[in-house]
């Protein structure tokens, strides 16, 4: 049975109260189970019989039966499929809404595990913080009562509008370390900072932990990064990961954890760990984690969680928080963080690191023009109290010299309580007596929820310390370039205006002809006088009680919100387990984020509502025959069309399709909506010469199957109109030995060939794409 659905639940409003974090909270909930974990981990010890990395420990421990898991001798890392058990899942509000209403069709009562929602998406930046969030709650009043009313239903944290952003939060209030968490958010590595492995996926997937049911990963293998030296200077955490980004590459860390170890990783802030970990995902990384350190505990402490830290304390004495002398890495990057120098990554891509030394002359190289048009700071990547002090130290310098910032100049606090408190001890008043505008405890830009008013169809750049800088994501203009850098160096380059400017070496000249250079900013990782809560009113009461007898919120003829219809099985019989003749929707060129899949933006308001969304399928995509955006031919009436025109064609004469795509498709966000727009018009393929990690697994939640070319060149040789067909899947599925999946080609011309293609289905993912989804096969379970 479906939740009934009324009107009747609506958002608590804003009070005023506010509070000093004096008292240590209820820590009941959110600290693991160490005496467990470490039992697990002593039979994961008795089977593998070697030393482990802190990812395995954390992993491994986390396992549901480790003996049965990691005793078939093979090699595990990079190969075994893990049935594993997660303490916690976290939800942003854009994507949350699918997860629940997937979770919903599973009729279960209440969560398996601790949940909270995050409503930090759907609040788009135009002038500042308060008439921001004003407008963004009535526009999205719908979603924010829909969300409410299913958190109070099934026992979920619920904090609302203006909070704050998941992973602020997440690390201010959950993440602890050890712990094993998903998130429906890719930049859920964010977590990693406290010492844990949090770990960015699909709703579905969020659903399996939501539910109880294993959730199935395949075991990562993992990329040590030894740290020696010391950041000195103008260099920060930040700088560290983009000069990694530079090194690993955007595919890099693809199945893979990155785990940092080494003298220079103790001297890191919590905060600055977080924000390292937070763009692992950039590389690819399932997820990020670090030693346990004294940081780590006093971050704790001030964050009221005193009791998390005894606990872990007693299990890093036991050895459980660190990796075993002799651990071994798949692979092992040294970085001396005595030579790392303030880095700009950009534009377009994370990956493209320049040192701030060599960036004037790239910039010069390319032909840009020699200005930026904005400067923002904030983000889930780089909001901390340590980086909002640090920004203000190089405003009070400019302050003092007289000077403003020469181009717009934004400030997102990450949560509640970091805005509380950089207003308490005055930063807020010292950026915007410089020029900032404070935007609400939100995404904002960061996404593209950033009501632009200039630079609309222009080239430009902009200066931001956020993590991810595709075309068209932060503010719709695919000409806006992104150069991703630290907080402290978009904010001394905002007094400048210039690209060129290096404020490490470089100076400004003042009204009077006199010459001010910026000193190297200082800062503090935690406030002296403590945190300050904020605005009490955002903060849930922790470990609610499910209410059965609430009615989920979902309004009459809603065009944001739509009740989900089951995916029908791709099989005509159970004994017949080979796709149906499938025809070629298009060839894609090139780089295929999620964010080219499905566009975030003005495209988020319609996240519960799979139909409205679906009309921005590969909207932003390049077709390889032709090389034109969003174009896709129709080869049964000789037309073109617009990608979702041509696939709602396709459904409309129920004829199944498949996609052929290039390398590392689907890098970016772990939005879901990726793989259930294609399955929603009819896609049950998808060839590619390589896949992302979140995007292959979302992929066969859905139950479309992806496949990846043996050979590379194979890419070329399959066109739109094509049909292909699948051979060898059903003796996959019967288990037959060494079995493999071609696939047959009929051209346009008639012609006939087969492709050696790889997958990588385990079998609980075989019974998905057999069911038609993930759903599917868990709904099919229970009713046995």
């Amino acid at each position: 049975m479906l939740p009934r659905v009324s009107r009747r639940v609506h958002l608590l409003r804003r009070s005023f109260a506010t509070q000093s974090n004096s008292l240590d909270k209820d820590c009941t909930s959110i600290t693991p189970p160490y005496a467990s974990l470490q039992q697990k981990l002593a039979d994961v010890r008795k089977v593998l019989k070697r030393p482990l990395t802190l990812a395995e420990k954390i992993l491994y421990s986390h396992i549901i039966d480790p003996i049965t898991s990691l005793s078939s001798g093979g090699r595990i890392r990079g190969e075994t499929y893990l049935q594993l058990h997660p303490e916690r899942v976290a939800m942003q509000d854009a994507s949350a809404q699918m997860a629940l209403l997937q979770f919903m069709s599973a009729g279960l009562p209440e969560c398996a595990v601790p949940t909270s929602i995050h409503c930090d998406h759907l609040i788009q930046a135009a002038d500042g913080a308060e008439s921001d969030l004003k407008r963004s709650i009535i526009s999205n009043q719908e979603v924010f009562d829909f969300l409410k009313s299913a958190a109070q239903k099934y026992g979920i944290e619920f904090w609302g509008p203006g909070s704050g952003i998941i992973h602020q939060i997440v690390l201010e209030n959950y993440a602890a370390p050890g712990m094993l968490m998903l998130g429906t958010d890719s930049h859920t590595p964010n977590a990693g900072g406290l010492g844990m492995l949090a770990i960015g996926v699909g709703g579905a997937d969020a659903v399996d932990a939501m539910t109880g049911t294993p959730w199935e990963l395949k075991a990562p293998t993992v990329i040590g990064i030894h740290l020696t030296g010391t950041l000195n200077g103008w260099a920060t955490p930040k700088d560290l990961i983009l000069h990694l980004a530079g090194k690993l590459t955007v595919r890099g860390g693809t199945g893979s954890i990155l785990e940092y170890y080494g003298s220079g990783v103790a001297a890191q802030s919590c905060t600055g760990l977080a924000t390292i970990a937070n763009m692992g995902a950039e590389v690819g990384a399932t997820t990020s984690t670090f030693p346990y350190s004294s940081n780590m505990r006093d971050y704790l402490r001030a964050t009221c969680r005193s009791d998390v830290a005894s606990a872990a304390d007693k299990a890093a004495a036991n050895g459980f928080l660190s990796a075993d002398q002799g651990a071994e890495y798949d692979q092992v990057i040294e970085i001396n963080l005595s030579d790392i120098e303030p880095t700009v990554n950009g534009p377009f891509t994370p990956d493209l690191a320049t040192p701030i030394s060599q960036f004037a002359k790239f910039v010069k190289e390319q032909g840009w023009k020699d200005e930026f048009s904005a400067g923002l700071i904030g983000s889930c990547t780089n909001s901390s109290y340590a980086d909002m002090t640090s920004v203000a130290d190089l405003a009070r310098q400019a302050k003092a010299a007289g000077l403003t910032t020469k181009v717009p100049f934004l400030c997102t606090p990450g949560s509640e309580q970091i805005r509380a408190t950089i207003e308490r001890d005055e930063i807020t008043s010292t950026l915007q007596d410089v020029g900032a505008v404070v935007l609400a405890n939100a995404c904002g830009p960061c996404i593209g929820q950033w009501k632009r008013s200039d630079q609309n169809d222009e080239e430009n750049a902009i200066m931001t310390s956020f993590n991810r800088n595709f075309k068209s994501r932060n503010d719709g203009n695919s000409k806006t370039m992104n150069f991703l850098a630290s907080p402290t160096i978009v904010t001394a380059m905002a007094f400048s205006g210039k690209l060129s400017f290096n404020p490490v070496t470089d100076t400004i000249t003042l009204p009077s002809g006199e010459l001010f250079k910026f000193s190297a900013p200082t800062g503090q990782d935690l406030p002296v006088n403590g945190f300050t809560a904020g605005d009490l009113s955002y903060y849930p009461a922790p470990t609610p009680k499910s209410q059965p007898d609430v009615e989920i919120v979902i309004q009459k003829d809603s065009q944001r919100l739509e009740i989900l219809e089951a995916f029908n099985s791709p099989f005509d019989s159970p004994k017949e387990l080979e796709l149906p003749p499938l025809k070629v929707l298009v060839r894609v060129r090139g780089k295929c984020t999620t964010d080219h899949i499905s566009a975030a933006g003005p495209w988020l308001k319609y996240k519960g509502h799979l139909t409205n969304i679906s009309e921005n399928l590969l909207i932003t995509a390049t077709n390889d025959e032709g090389g034109e955006m969003n174009v896709a031919f129709d080869r049964d009436t000789d037309t073109s069309g617009t990608i979702p025109e041509v696939a709602k064609r396709f459904k409309a004469r129920q004829q199944p399709w498949a996609l052929v795509v290039d390398d590392n498709y689907g890098e970016g966000s772990a939005r879901e909506h990726a793989a259930l727009q294609p399955r929603f018009y009819g896609c049950n393929m998808i060839l590619a010469r390589s896949f992302a990690r979140i995007h292959e697994t979302n992929l066969k939640k859905q139950g479309i199957l992806p496949l990846w070319f043996a050979n590379r060149a194979d890419y070329s040789k399959i066109g739109s109109g094509d049909i292909l067909e699948t051979v060898g899947l059903n003796d996959v599925f019967n288990c037959v030995a060494d079995a493999t999946v071609k696939v047959k080609v009929t051209k346009l011309d008639g012609t006939v060939f087969e492709i050696a293609t790889k997958h990588t289905m385990s079998a609980d993912q075989l019974n998905w794409l057999k069911a038609g989804s993930a759903l599917n096969y868990i709904r099919s379970l229970s009713k046995t």
